[in-house]
């Protein structure tokens, strides 16, 4: 029979277990490098699971959707924009409302938590961001006729909206048409890269709900 000090020692070993695990599961997975698609998924498979429930759900290409999100916020899940600044010297509030993984609006969110039904979403959830990139794109292709395989052209109605591609405001932006062409060629890269580990991270997932 197991002595008291065993027993308190076990039970002091399993607490200190789950709670590292809780702390694991808390904290934010942020890949080594971002570049790598098959390195971003490798290091966390869940988010390969989520990006192509979300391909299969929206229809948008899974590197297409993890471009926009590389561009966007580099997967840093509470990223946010700079400051505006008065006279240049008193910050007076952030550049736009743009959060999370995707940069979605505070508008736009809600249209997309409306539509969905999703009223508990979260822009600094991975699950949720990549859904909401798969619904976006998909809207733009019904809206603008952009094809969801097109990475530059959906970065434009991303960044401008879809107001804002129709009316070609990105032609007043050369830089952010070199952002869309960086995009593009990501997205491609990408492309490449997960032929390369697909069938390995689909062996990994199989059977996730």
């Amino acid at each position: 029979m197991p002595s008291l000090g065993s027993i308190t020692k076990s039970t002091k070993v399993i607490v200190t277990t789950i709670a590292v695990l809780t702390l694991q599961g808390c904290a934010s997975y942020k890949p080594a490098n971002t570049l790598n698609l098959c390195s971003i998924f490798e290091g966390n498979v869940s988010w390969y699971k989520d990006a192509k429930a979300a391909n299969e759900r929206w229809g948008t290409p899974i590197p297409v959707m993890m471009s926009i999100m590389q561009q966007e916020s580099n997967f840093v899940d509470d990223a946010k924009p700079g400051y505006k600044y008065f006279l240049w010297v008193i910050p007076a509030g952030r550049v736009s409302s743009a959060y999370g993984y995707s940069q979605a609006l505070n508008a736009v969110w809600g249209e997309y938590k409306s539509a969905n039904g999703k009223w508990g979403a979260d822009r600094d959830d991975f699950t949720d961001a990549i859904d909401f990139i798969g619904w976006y794109t998909a809207g733009t292709q019904r809206m603008t006729g952009v094809s969801k395989w097109d990475a530059y052209g959906q970065y434009l109605a991303y960044h401008e909206g879809r107001g804002g591609y129709n009316k070609k405001s990105y032609n007043k932006k050369p830089w952010l048409l070199g952002v869309a062409n960086k995009v593009k060629g990501r997205a491609s890269n990408y492309t490449s890269q997960l032929k390369q580990c697909q069938s390995s991270l689909d062996s990994r997932t199989k059977g996730w709900f």
